[in-house]
């Protein structure tokens, strides 16, 4: 922040030490292994942002790099531990740890940065919660359309991997012609399963399992 050195909050170190200052940061990556992965991914963090590599960028990358880490290091299955929501919403007081471990004030950031793992945690196990009724209830839900519902079914577990779907995509799932895929489309759209994103249009129709997308918005 700020609009130049003289004014700025933070100024990161020249572009000359960069390259060994990242070097030494992906040494860390692979040592010191007796560090607690949540201390040592919260380090890392604040490392990279201190470090600052890019033009721009450097934020969405070093929140990135903790999920991608903890999938590394194989302490996440899949890269479901997104802190960007947490550190956005408490914007200045993240930048202010960042200042106190740049001050040489470790512990508060630590402690900052794993309540922060604690609170996106406890959300993700809700909303895998809402997701597995959501899908019971879908389940029963199309579990009614007869001999349609075997492939209402392939096509509803597939909606979990990507819930914005046109018609090709459905045959692609359910291995049906296009003329049926568009009945089994239509059959969920009146189930109110699928919502028509843009009403009206013939061609390019984009449907969206939007119950679902719902449970990922605040």
């Amino acid at each position: 922040m700020g609009t130049n050195p003289a004014d700025a909050r933070f100024v990161p170190p020249s572009p000359e030490y960069v390259v060994s200052a990242m070097g030494d940061l992906e040494k860390f990556f692979y040592s010191f292994e007796d560090i607690p992965i949540l201390i040592k991914v919260a380090l890392i963090h604040s490392q990279f942002e201190t470090i600052h590599p890019f033009v721009n960028g450097n934020g969405r990358t070093g929140r990135l790099l903790i999920t991608f880490y903890l999938c590394q290091q194989k302490a996440l299955r899949r890269p479901l531990l997104y802190l960007s929501e947490y550190l956005k919403k408490h914007r200045e007081f993240y930048f202010s740890m960042l200042d106190e471990y740049r001050e040489g004030n470790i512990a508060e950031w630590l402690e900052f940065f794993l309540k922060g793992v604690v609170n996106v945690a406890k959300e993700a196990i809700k909303t895998s919660d809402k997701i597995i009724d959501l899908r019971e209830k879908d389940l029963h839900r199309v579990s009614t359309l007869g001999r349609a519902s075997k492939n209402a079914i392939v096509l509803l577990r597939n909606l979990y991997k990507l819930p914005i779907i046109n018609v090709r995509k459905i045959q692609e799932f359910t291995g049906l012609s296009r003329e049926a895929a568009n009945r089994l489309v239509k059959r969920l759209v009146k189930l109110g399963l699928l919502q028509l994103r843009e009403k009206g249009k013939k061609y390019g129709r984009i449907f969206v399992y939007k119950e679902y997308l719902n449970l990922f918005e605040k």
